[in-house]
C-alpha cells in the first residue's frame, strides 16, 4: 500500500520559515520524480516545486528564492524548506510521487502565515 505522510505544517508569522516532510512508503521511492502542491482557499491546486533523482529541481517563479526542494532517498522523505514566508503562501500544501502512469498524494498539511 502506497503512502504519503506530510508534516511540518503550522501557523507562522510573515517572513518565518517552515520545513515541510513527506515520508513515502510502498514505492521505489528513489525512482520517482517528487512534488510540492499546494492548494489555497478558493484556488486550483498548483504546482510549487519538484525533484528529479537528487539534484534536478525546478520551481514556480513565485517561491523561486525561497523554498528549497530537497529528498534523502535512504529515508524515504522529501522535504519543502520555506523561507520569508508571505500571506499569500497560506495553502493546503500536498506531497505528490509521480512516475510514468503512476501517480500518488498525500493527505496534506496546513500552513498558514499570518501575524
Amino acid at each position: 500500500q502506497v503512502q504519503l505522510v506530510e508534516s511540518g505544517g503550522g501557523l507562522v508569522q510573515p517572513g518565518g520559515s517552515l520545513r515541510l516532510s513527506c515520508a513515502a512508503s510502498g514505492i521505489g521511492f528513489s525512482l520517482y520524480t517528487m512534488k510540492w502542491y499546494r492548494q489555497a482557499p478558493g484556488k486550483q491546486r498548483e504546482f510549487i516545486a519538484s525533484i528529479i533523482g537528487s539534484r534536478i529541481t525546478n520551481y514556480v517563479d513565485s517561491v523561486r528564492g525561497r523554498f528549497t526542494i530537497s529528498r534523502d532517498n535512504a529515508k524515504n522523505t522529501v522535504y519543502l524548506q520555506m523561507n520569508n514566508l508571505k500571506a499569500e503562501d497560506t495553502a493546503v500544501y500536498y506531497c505528490n510521487a509521480y512516475r510514468s502512469s503512476f501517480d500518488y498524494w498525500g493527505q496534506g498539511t496546513q500552513v498558514t502565515v499570518s501575524s
